[in-house]
C-alpha cells in the first residue's frame, strides 16, 4: 500500500479553484460583451465611448464587445486560456485608463475597482492556465501524448 501524498489533495483543490475562478470570471464577461452586443447595441456602445473620450470608439467598442463575449466563453471551457486572459486583461487595462481612473475614487459609481480586479483575475489566469479541468490540457498535449511544459 503506498502512502497518500499530501501534495495531491492541493493540486485538486488548486483545480477546482482554476475552474470556479474562470467560470465565475466568464460570465462576469460574457454578460458585459453580451450587453454590448445586444442590450445596448455596438452603435450606441461605440456613441458611449466616444463620449468617455475613449479612442477609436467604434473600433474600441467592437475589440471590447468581442474580447468579452468570446473571451468569456474562452475562460469557462479552459480554451485557449492565455490568449484570452491577455486580451481580457488588456481591455480592462483599457477601461481603466481611458474611463475609470477618472472617476477617482476607489468605490464610487463607475469607479475602478472591478476593472482592476477583472484585470487582475485575467491576467493571472494567462499566467498560471486554467487547470487540469480545462480544454487547454487537451489542447497543450504533444503527439507523443505529454503535457507540453506550458501548463505542466
Amino acid at each position: 500500500m503506498s502512502p497518500v501524498s499530501p501534495i495531491r489533495p492541493v493540486h485538486a483543490a488548486r483545480d477546482l479553484v482554476l475552474l470556479l475562478a474562470r467560470v465565475g470570471l466568464g460570465i462576469v464577461f460574457i454578460a458585459h460583451g453580451w450587453q454590448k452586443f445586444s442590450t445596448n447595441g455596438l452603435d450606441k456602445t461605440a456613441a458611449a465611448f466616444d463620449q468617455m473620450g475613449v479612442p477609436a470608439p467604434t473600433l474600441s467598442a467592437y475589440y471590447a464587445a468581442a474580447v468579452e463575449l468570446v473571451g468569456g466563453a474562452a475562460l469557462i471551457l479552459g480554451a485557449l486560456t492565455t490568449v484570452a486572459g491577455v486580451l481580457l486583461a488588456l481591455d480592462m487595462a483599457g477601461a481603466f485608463l481611458f474611463v475609470h481612473v477618472s472617476n477617482g475614487v476607489f468605490v464610487a459609481e463607475g469607479g475602478w475597482e472591478l476593472v482592476v480586479i477583472l484585470g487582475l483575475l485575467s491576467l493571472t489566469l494567462a499566467v498560471t492556465g486554467p487547470g487540469k479541468i480545462a480544454v487547454d490540457r487537451f489542447l497543450t498535449r504533444s503527439s507523443s501524448g505529454s503535457r507540453s511544459a506550458v501548463h505542466a
